[in-house]
């Protein structure tokens, strides 16, 4: 099975904005394709996202030269190149663009083929995608669905600063995709009264959650814990409670600034903060706590709070990063985003590294995100465990749910 014609076309992602889908043809006549997401929240470490700059088109934000990328500089290259080899074709495409965050042909571009390709060797094998991703790249390590991390309230730059907190999140104590979906629904709904009933808003942020007007960062917690109190769920017994602060958007000159509590405090009292809510509200899951460069906060709260500790504008899918993270003993999680670091290879040799460290490995979305369904397939396949694809609504994060249902149901 060789490649025979790449293309790729500029569609539309979730938030309206420009993206990439690119369609690999094999020789055997298989065609598969792929879109890749964007990120708002996103860190300083990642690799580079090519936008065309043109205030012409799209407000600057097209993808035009990304597509004239794939499809003038990279298509040449990997024609008849076999899929039997896609290390060597990521490789290629790594050496091609020949920068340390691909600012030459962009992630997106790269990215776009990766899985696209990946794809396209499953389908011709006629086997699904997470079993060929587990063959090809894991051989010893098992399939496994993973719990999900449902984002329900939305706040920080996905939600026009609302909260400082940028997002709250149940994650269901099950590792049954038809009966995580369920708890998180029917939690969601619950939300979903609770807030009519208070007169608020019922409007969704970037990732499908809520974004009501609360009037501190703590009533979301009591807004979440009641409403699944309401509909027969315990927090602990059958859910568990994560937020993904993405301090670095609120992190100035040495400060962290919570707008929505009026506060400037510096990184020793934003762990007594998170320490009060983890005790008050048994929060399990910290991510993004601080800013993605401050090694030193990390390291001291990872030492008093026993919780799940998870870097990710703090790493970016780089095995660099991570091992810095592993020596300063800065976390003991990782969240894993394709799109941070621009291949597929690239990040399997993350999930393997974290598997190494120990680390508590979690597959996640970006805020701009498509219908493709790739990420559910990647967890399952390589046996993360977590998957975090936003909210329990809007179809281009349903999409990855409703696959591991797919999965879980043998389809």
């Amino acid at each position: 099975m060789k490649i025979n014609k790449i293309k790729a076309i500029e569609i539309l992602d979730s938030r309206g904005n420009p993206t990439l889908r690119t369609f690999v043809v094999l020789d055997d006549g298989t065609v598969a394709s792929s879109s890749v997401p964007s990120g708002a929240s996103t860190g300083s470490h990642e690799a580079v996202e090519l936008r065309d700059q043109d205030p012409k088109r799209y407000h600057g934000l097209g993808v035009l030269k990304a597509v004239n990328n794939v499809n003038d500089i990279i298509a040449p290259k990997l024609v008849n190149l076999s899929l039997e080899r896609l290390d060597e074709l990521d490789r290629l495409m790594i050496d091609l663009d020949g920068t340390e965050n691909k600012s030459r042909l962009g992630a997106n571009a790269i990215l776009s083929v990766s899985q696209a390709a990946v794809k396209a060797a499953a389908l011709s094998q006629k086997i699904p995608i997470w079993q060929f991703i587990n063959e090809y790249y894991f051989q010893v390590v098992k399939p496994s669905m993973p719990k999900m991390m449902f984002n329900v309230v939305n706040g920080g730059k996905h939600a026009d600063w609302n909260f400082d907190i940028q997002e709250f999140i149940i994650i269901p104590q099950t590792n049954k995709s038809t009966d995580s979906v369920r708890i998180g629904s029917e939690i969601y709904h619950s939300i979903q009264k609770n807030l009519k009933e208070k007169k608020l808003s019922i409007l969704v942020g970037d990732e499908g959650g809520f974004s009501p007007a609360l009037n501190s960062n703590e009533e979301a917690f009591q807004l979440i814990i009641e409403s699944a109190k309401q509909t027969g769920y315990g927090n602990e017994k059958d859910y568990k409670l994560g937020i993904d602060a993405a301090a670095s958007e609120f992190f100035s000159e040495n400060k962290y600034i919570l707008k929505k509590d009026n506060k400037e405090i510096t990184g020793e009292e934003l762990i007594q903060y998170y320490l009060e809510i983890k005790d008050k509200y048994l929060v399990y899951s910290f991510e993004d706590v601080f800013q993605e460069d401050d090694w030193e906060n990390w390291s001291k709260f990872f030492q008093q709070a026993p919780s799940l500790l998870i870097g990710d504008d703090l790493f970016c899918t780089n095995i660099n990063r991570m091992k810095t993270g592993y020596e300063k003993k800065s976390a003991n999680a990782v969240i894993i985003k394709p799109n941070q670091i621009g291949t597929v290879k690239e990040t399997i040799d993350a999930i393997k590294l974290a598997k190494e460290y120990g680390w508590a490995t979690a597959v996640s979305h970006r805020s701009g995100e498509t219908e493709d369904s790739f990420l559910a397939d990647l967890a399952y396949g390589a046996g993360v465990d977590f998957i975090k694809t936003g909210s329990i609504s809007r179809s281009e994060r349903l999409a990855k749910y409703n696959r591991l249902i797919e999965i879980e149901n043998g389809l």
